[in-house]
């Protein structure tokens, strides 16, 4: 039987790690979609394990906020709510806007060099691949030069804290390829602001950078539930 998962078997990994980790990435993907419920035998059997660290996978992922348990229905994957989405990104709004007025005092001539190359390179994957795990991957790059050449550690840490809720969103947000070009040019704005250290303009593009995602994944949520 085909797998539908890309397993990583990391052989360093104990076998219930690999199964959380496989099954995360599938929901933040979306290759197990909001809502849909995830039976122990069917997912045993497609991973080819016991029904175990499937039990154990399922439980961290409720924690996670990434699966909810149903009364006589069981785990399925969590749905991505307006009001969740409101509540991540309103959280990550204020930090990457302080992220950005922090880059722009504090960025070095080489650090720019980075953010420029992944500034390019967002825009060529953005350009020419079809994958949006490709995509994601390139956008995430940028944001992660941004908010560490803050120095700021604790920043660090509260961006990271929110990063696997807000791959799930990116995700959405990328596949919706009518608004790849949006972002290169969202990019551009950002990463010219710091160049220019201008911290309002930079605070400013971080924002509707954001704020064109939340509305992007609404319109899509919306359409999602009127199809339930």
């Amino acid at each position: 039987m085909d797998n539908p998962f890309q397993v990583d078997m990391n052989e360093f990994l104990p076998l219930r790690d690999v199964v959380f980790n496989t099954l995360r990435k599938a929901i933040l993907t979306g290759q197990l979609k909001p809502g849909e419920r995830l039976m122990e035998v069917h997912l045993a059997d497609k991973l080819g394990v016991s029904r175990t660290p499937i039990r154990e996978a399922i439980r961290k992922l409720e924690l996670e906020g990434l699966v909810i348990m149903i009364p006589r229905r069981g785990a399925e994957v969590a749905r991505i709510t307006e009001k969740s989405l409101r509540d991540v990104l309103e959280v990550r709004r204020a930090l990457d806007a302080l992220s950005v007025e922090l880059a722009c005092e504090r960025i070095t001539e080489q650090e720019l060099e980075e953010l420029r190359q992944a500034c390019e390179e967002f825009e060529r994957v953005a350009r020419v691949s079809k994958d949006a795990s490709v995509i994601a991957r390139a956008d995430v790059a940028l944001h992660d030069i941004i908010v560490r050449t803050t120095g700021n550690q604790r920043l660090l840490q509260l961006v990271n804290n929110l990063s696997e809720q807000m791959y799930r969103y990116r995700f959405v947000y990328i596949k919706d390829e009518s608004r790849h070009e949006n972002l290169v040019e969202e990019h551009r704005e950002i990463y010219e602001s710091i160049v220019e250290r201008d911290k309002k303009r930079a605070a400013r593009a971080a924002k509707i950078h954001i704020d064109n995602q939340e509305e992007s994944i609404i319109r899509q949520i919306r359409l999602e539930n009127r199809k339930i």
